[in-house]
């Protein structure tokens, strides 16, 4: 009887049965596996882009009026104005804050608007098919082949008295065909899926399937393409205003360059004229810009694996050169 029971008990697994709670652990484990770490260029660029927006808010409230002229003219950096002044005596770093909301306003504004555009002309296009996608994919390689910022150059000429919402209206509607191309390809691809059959034969609503079934799917597409807008319409509004086609109601850094460019500041030494908004442009660009490749890398896990797999190539490389 007692090598019975020890038979019996051998051939017991040694393991515990699975229980609910640990399939439930299980599972998260391999969740935590599939997303990624939290990602450096996630963070820089979170760090930087927060860091500008705080600039934005806090600064002009410790700041003097941006347009007043009673400070002596083209003096450098000083306790007294901490970036200098311009040629009619306005203090810069005042010209600065205020410039930061307005560049902002109209990189976010702009943003807006193309998102939109490209949620109705690509997801729209895409879900529904047949000839309502022919129509609305051809809007959009029209939009495509016809070049933005001249055409946003062509239209700003024409309008004498331009303000900030103008500027990012029409950097809106000219900067969305190619997100709209892209929400339309995943689409398509999603609209094939058996839960948005399993919705459709249940009777749900076109609006309600895209909202529920669809648009989950497409967030972090759409976060990236949001993004790319917001950089997109700030240096096309930096451009604009260098040309001298920017807001002229408003102040951006845009219009800081090109009021730097027309009172001769390089010629007159004025380096904390133009440095200083060019420096943030290419900060709020980097930010946002490392802020989108973290987005690409949880999209593409081709991109978030890229680093470990070069590692384990140059790893695997090396000790066969040492192996040989």
């Amino acid at each position: 009887m007692s090598d019975t029971t020890n038979l019996i008990v051998k051939d017991q697994p040694t393991t515990a049965p699975a229980t609910t709670v640990g399939l439930a652990t299980a599972t998260m484990k391999r969740r935590r596996r599939i997303l990624p770490s939290t990602s450096p260029k996630f963070m820089t660029g979170s760090i930087i882009v927060l860091a500008i927006v705080l600039f934005a808010i806090l600064a002009p409230i410790f700041s003097q009026n941006p347009r007043s002229t009673g400070n002596e003219a083209l003096q450098p950096p000083s306790a007294a104005h901490w970036l200098g002044t311009t040629k009619l005596g306005n203090d810069m770093f005042a010209q600065l804050a205020i410039g930061a909301q307005g560049s902002l306003l109209v990189g976010v504004v702009a943003g807006g608007i193309a998102i939109v555009l490209s949620l109705i002309f690509g997801v729209l296009a895409g879900y529904l098919g047949g000839w309502r996608e022919d129509g609305l994919a051809l809007l959009t390689n029209v939009m495509i082949v016809i070049p933005g910022l001249p055409l946003t150059m062509v239209i700003a000429s024409f309008v004498e008295q331009r303000s900030w919402q103008l500027v990012a209206f029409v950097l809106g509607i000219t900067s969305w065909a190619g997100a709209a191309y892209v929400l339309r390809l995943q689409t398509r691809s999603l609209r094939t899926r058996d839960y948005v059959y399993a919705s459709k034969v249940a009777g749900e609503r076109s609006f309600r399937v895209i909202l529920v079934e669809i648009m989950p799917n497409l967030l972090p597409l759409l976060t990236a393409q949001f993004l790319f807008a917001i950089i997109f319409a700030i240096l096309g509004e930096a451009g604009l205003s260098y040309l001298g086609l920017g807001p002229n109601s408003s102040i951006t850094w845009g219009t800081i360059l090109n009021d730097a460019q027309s009172g001769q500041a390089i010629g007159r030494g004025a380096w904390w004229w133009f440095v200083p908004p060019g420096i943030m442009i290419a900060m709020l660009g980097a930010g946002l810009a490392l802020i989108n490749f973290a987005i690409d890398e949880v999209i593409n896990p081709k991109l978030r694996n890229a680093p470990e797999a070069a590692r384990r190539v140059r790893k695997a490389a090396k000790t066969k050169g040492v192996t040989a």
